[in-house]
């Protein structure tokens, strides 16, 4: 079998400079899998600027493509390996210059896809994450989930093996078994009579998805080579799986109703250990001076706040028989043990934490300003007015309320001593949260009651006073063995989040009197 010719109009360049020049994906056929994406697939990414990474390694950026364009032939690229200023930037350089990294690789989330006769898909709608330099094809467990390769120079365009031949073959007959798998099941599914009252859904669950599942029911040991394939690595080095993405979506749907500060806080992610953050500790001193006197000068000073991330694990036993069993939503029943576990836990450390194997609470930061109540017994209308405006109001136009549901009842009782109307007003949308003195009111469990000596609410623009950074999502292990005696099968998930108080100034919190 004589392999498809790539002729490329566009030379490859990577010179003293960095620039680095190629076709990231070529349009004139089919991939090695049978695969094909369309130029319109490609109309979000022209004119956005992509990280360049090495190996689709996000611990590894080595510059950034600064144009992205759609020609005739393929997709163009252009970018600059940061050699200056990053070291990895001018290995890879060494190693490009060399030849010993020919290739170009594009990461990105499928949006929209076909099956091709013959196997494959025709890809028509993507979102084009990162584009990397690679020396060999990226494995197919890697965390984006589809990775494609195309060769820059046609110096290795006819290097191919019998024994890669053999295994493109293989491939090929993997697919057309799969597709003609799926054609089955949709012609069994077409002769049944309809069910009335079901609503049909025409979006069929993605190949990850559809992965995922099956290695929740039956481990990735029992699974085809075709779904394993479609499977994305955890960065955990104990092993196990990511969940895709619409089951974390799922799981994060659920954290946001047991832990509520996400509701309020700058939500990020990173791919470190640790966020280090630049912050501002002086500013400039000025004084009025006379015509003749010396003037006196003062400087910025600037410090550093490291955010590190921490992990929280927890396991789920699910019994074998009820993951035999079809008629049960597993996903459903996973996600939502994981998603209370993990909220419970993440909400108590947002709003207590005290930085020791967990993120820093907001209550538990220094440097947050306390205003008294005036009453050691009972939350007075006079003390909420003085807690917000004690705040700046820069910051208090973005303002919310935090407290528990007992403060809250209480609170809601509040009357204006000459009107008698309510301090607290509900809302007038729905989905909208209600407001105490203009301000929005978040409901959070983990916040201390009324009592002396307590903190029972916080003011604050949240968004920017605490940031929360999430290093992995949710990762799975599925362990068969551990409880094989019971008939279970034990499923270990992971998140790794840290968060700390950024502006102490934008926050403030109630003491009662002792």
């Amino acid at each position: 079998m004589q392999p498809d010719r790539i002729e490329f109009k566009a030379a490859f360049t990577a010179d003293d400079t960095g620039l680095v020049e190629g076709k990231a994906w070529d349009f004139s056929g089919a991939d090695r899998v049978g695969d094909v994406i369309t130029p319109e697939a490609f109309a979000s990414a022209i004119g956005k600027s992509l990280p360049m990474l090495f190996a689709h390694d996000q611990a590894q950026p080595v510059g950034t493509w600064d144009s992205v364009s759609v020609e005739p032939d393929g997709l163009k690229v252009k970018g600059r390996l940061l050699v200056d200023d990053v070291i990895r930037a001018k290995e890879v350089r060494a190693l490009v210059r060399a030849k010993s990294v020919t290739g170009l690789s594009v990461g990105f989330m499928t949006k929209k896809a076909a099956p091709r006769r013959g196997g494959g898909r025709t890809i028509t709608d993507l979102d084009l994450i990162e584009i990397s330099l690679v020396a060999i094809p990226a494995h197919p467990g890697a965390q984006i989930s589809q990775i494609k390769e195309l060769p820059m120079t046609a110096a290795t365009e006819n290097t191919k093996t019998v024994e890669d031949l053999a295994l493109e073959l293989k491939a090929a007959n993997d697919n057309i078994a799969l597709v003609t798998k799926r054609l089955e099941t949709a012609e069994t599914a077409l002769a049944r009579p309809a069910i009335i009252g079901k609503a049909t859904n025409d979006n069929e669950p993605s190949l990850e998805r559809k992965a995922f599942e099956g290695f929740i029911r039956h481990g990735a040991e029992r699974m085809p080579a075709e779904e394993v394939k479609s499977l994305v690595v955890s960065d955990d080095t104990r092993g196990g799986y990511l969940a895709p993405a619409e089951f974390s979506t799922e799981i994060l749907k659920g954290i946001v109703e047991y832990s509520p500060v996400r509701m309020a806080a700058r939500v990020g992610s990173t791919s470190a250990s640790s966020v280090i953050l630049p912050k501002r500790t002086g500013t400039p001193t000025a004084a009025w001076v006379g015509e003749t006197e010396t003037r006196t000068g003062t400087e910025s000073a600037y410090g550093q706040l490291e955010i590190p991330v921490h992990e929280m694990a927890a396991y789920v036993d699910v019994s074998v028989q009820l993951l035999e069993d079809s008629a049960v939503n597993v996903e459903a029943e996973v996600a939502s043990d994981l998603a209370e576990e993990f909220g419970r836990l993440e909400g108590v450390a947002l709003v207590n934490g005290n930085g020791f194997k967990k993120p820093m609470g907001f209550m538990s930061a220094t440097g947050i300003t306390e205003v008294n109540s005036g009453s050691a017994s009972a939350i007075i209308g006079d003390s909420l007015i003085s807690i917000m405006y004690d705040l700046p109001a820069v910051y208090r136009n973005n303002g919310v309320w935090l407290m528990n549901g007992t403060t809250l009842a209480a609170v809601m009782k509040l009357k204006e001593s000459g009107t008698g109307a309510y301090l607290w007003q509900p809302s007038l949308q729905a989905g909208q949260p209600s407001t105490l003195l203009g301000r929005p009111i978040i409901e959070a469990v983990d916040m201390p009651d009324v009592a002396g000596d307590a903190f029972p609410i916080a003011f604050g623009d949240f968004n920017r006073a605490y940031r929360i950074y999430d290093r992995v999502a949710m990762s799975m292990l599925r362990d068969p063995y551990t409880q094989a005696t019971t008939g279970k099968v034990r499923f270990h998930a992971r998140r790794r989040v840290g968060a700390d108080v950024v502006m102490a100034e934008a926050i403030r919190k109630l003491k009662i009197a002792s």
